[in-house]
């Protein structure tokens, strides 16, 4: 299994938002992520789904530039709807 494919499976959450979201971000962004940015979204994924919601939502602080600047990307491509 791919990398790509591995994570994809991790996107598929309890949510149908954070679904949603993931899979917009994966489709449209995740080929020009670096290797770093690659394993800083993988670590949130491993959140759980209300946590991981909080913050794509900025209800709560990411615990890294890297993974601010993820949840930023995420919710751009949100909005590209």
């Amino acid at each position: 299994m791919s990398q790509k494919s591995r994570i994809r499976w991790l996107c598929r959450r309890g949510m149908k938002e954070l679904d949603v979201l993931l899979e917009r971000f994966l489709a449209t962004a995740f080929d020009d992520l670096t290797a770093e940015e690659v394993d800083a979204f993988e670590q949130l994924l491993q959140s759980e789904d209300p946590d991981l919601y909080d913050l794509l939502a900025q209800k709560t602080t990411p615990a890294n530039t890297m993974q601010a600047d993820l949840i930023k990307r995420i919710g751009a491509c949100a909005r590209l709807r």
